[in-house]
């Protein structure tokens, strides 16, 4: 009778963004696991179906350093968001008080009948408002930016820290199967 070699393993699902899976998919590869299956969710986001030999060597310092490379993408991840956050606020606020102002100047021009001054009033409040609607884009476009610029050094080093933790990962590995 012929004897198999029996491995088990252990497994895991995680969720990541859509953008992510890339990453996502190195960083869990650098610490042993095998992607086993993709699906797809509803919102934007894919589940990793992942498994991992459950007798492998140094596995507390793979889980350790794994702990670390999922900070530290979960960092990046909100590094990201705030590219654009404070931007997004401010021109949903201003586009908010712009489209007050243009609604106020039409109540202003149809409530007041016959009154040439709030006609006048009335259109000078719909300019205003317009002209608030306008030039939201481009200060959206000038915050963002500037927050860009600032945030990419910060980028830099935390997908270079992750790079770093991955690479003791994969030098972990590495070092099971000599």
């Amino acid at each position: 009778m012929q004897e198999k070699d029996f491995v088990s393993y252990e497994y895991r699902t995680k969720t990541v963004k859509a953008k992510n899976l890339a990453r996502a998919m190195d960083m869990y590869e650098a610490f042993g696991w095998e992607v086993t299956a993709t699906a797809h969710t509803a919102l934007d986001a894919v589940t990793l179906s992942l498994k991992r030999d459950r007798r492998q060597r140094h596995k507390q310092e793979l889980q350790k350093l794994e702990r670390q490379a999922e900070s530290v993408s979960a960092t990046l991840d909100g590094l990201e968001r705030a590219k654009t956050l404070g931007a997004d606020i401010f021109a949903y606020i201003l586009g908010v008080i712009g489209a007050l102002v243009l609604g106020g100047g039409m109540c202003l021009t149809m409530l007041i009948e016959g009154s040439v001054p709030a006609m006048a009033g009335g259109i000078i409040l719909g300019i205003v408002g317009i002209a608030l609607c306008a030039v939201n884009y481009p200060i959206h476009r000038g915050i963002s930016a500037k927050k860009t610029r600032q945030l990419l050094p910060v980028i830099d080093e935390n997908e270079e820290a992750l790079a770093n933790v991955m690479e003791k990962g994969n030098e972990l590995l590495a070092a099971d199967m000599i």
